[in-house]
């Protein structure tokens, strides 16, 4: 029986910018994730709902950063992202996913936003 090994990250590193996380996994995997990525794409109840059809379409993070990384236990990190969103747990299995599905996941965002009216760029200050 074939053991299934899950991808472990041996390095997260913030870009000076703080506007990409990149992930590379003891798989020899490695993406660079944008903030504003894994800002739209956050894990969070707030932006997932509870149920496919409660998900959130976040408009207006082309510009987001992310402030902090925090490590949860040994199996996770929070993101501190410039706009104070922070409850997001994004686990390695997750940072994976978003990596490998990274062109269908952005895709699928744009639509919605094209859909929905919506703009990755934020609302003017007036």
């Amino acid at each position: 029986m074939a053991v299934e090994t899950r991808p472990w990250p041996t390095e997260l590193r913030l870009a000076k910018d703080r506007k990409a996380l990149t992930v590379t996994f003891d798989t020899g995997e490695s993406y660079a994730l944008d903030a504003e990525y894994l800002r739209v794409m956050s894990p969070s109840a707030e932006v997932q709902g509870h149920s496919p059809d409660e998900r959130k379409t976040v408009p207006g993070k082309r510009q987001v950063a992310i402030l902090e990384v925090h490590p949860i236990g040994n199996y996770a990190v929070r993101l501190v992202f410039d706009d104070l969103h922070s409850t997001g747990i994004y686990s390695w299995d997750y940072f994976a996913e978003l990596g490998r599905d990274r062109a269908a996941k952005w895709q699928f965002y744009l639509d919605e936003l094209a859909s929905k009216g919506l703009s990755r760029d934020p609302p003017a200050r007036r």
